[in-house]
Parts: C-alpha cells; structure tokens; sequence
C-alpha cells in the first residue's frame, strides 16, 4: 500500500488585496509503498474573488491550511500518478527492441 504525502513547497504572494496575499502555491506529492518512491509537482492558481471568510495572515498560515485550498481532484490526480511511477518500477514496461532485419 502507497502512503502518499502532500507538501507545500513555495507560495507567491501578492501585496492586494491584502498584504502578503497567496495568489499561487507550488506543491508536491510523494508516495512511498515501502520500498519504491515516486514524486510529482504541481501548482494552484488563486483568486481573491473565489475568497470566502476572512483572510489569514500570511505569517498564521499553516501547510495543512494551503493544501486544503488545493481542489480534491488535483492532489487524486496527482497521486494517481505517483502510483503509477511505483507500479513502473515494481513491474517495468515492456518495450519493444528494434531487431536487425532479417534480409
């Protein structure tokens, strides 16, 4: 079984509409299945008018507070292909091998 980890790895901020506002987060998902690890990066884009609630300061934000911005479908797509990089190494293509012709 894949245990996969979501990280926070750089923000981009903008001084409005509050300062220090996060308009971009770079993030990574890793899985580790015991023996093989596989990584992906990605990144979300941020809107101040898709804001609900008031704004956290930047400096009282925590990791797990970002990566709940992250929508749901991009982290499961970002593990799923995180497993299958693992599932490539437990089992690795086939590819095919370009023979000499035989004339």
């Amino acid at each position: 079984m894949t245990t996969f980890t979501t990280t926070i790895t750089a923000m981009y901020t903008l001084q409005q509409p509050d300062p220090d506002y996060v308009v971009n987060a770079i993030w990574e998902v890793t899985g580790v299945d015991g023996t093989n690890t596989a990584s992906i990066g990605g990144n979300t884009q941020f809107n101040s008018a898709d804001q609900t609630g008031p704004v956290t300061p930047y400096a009282s934000l925590t990791q797990a507070q970002v990566i709940a911005w992250i929508p749901a479908e991009a982290i499961t797509s970002a593990q799923q292909c995180v497993q299958g990089q693992i599932d490539s190494m437990i089992t690795p293509p086939v590819s095919p091998a370009n023979t000499e012709l035989p004339w």
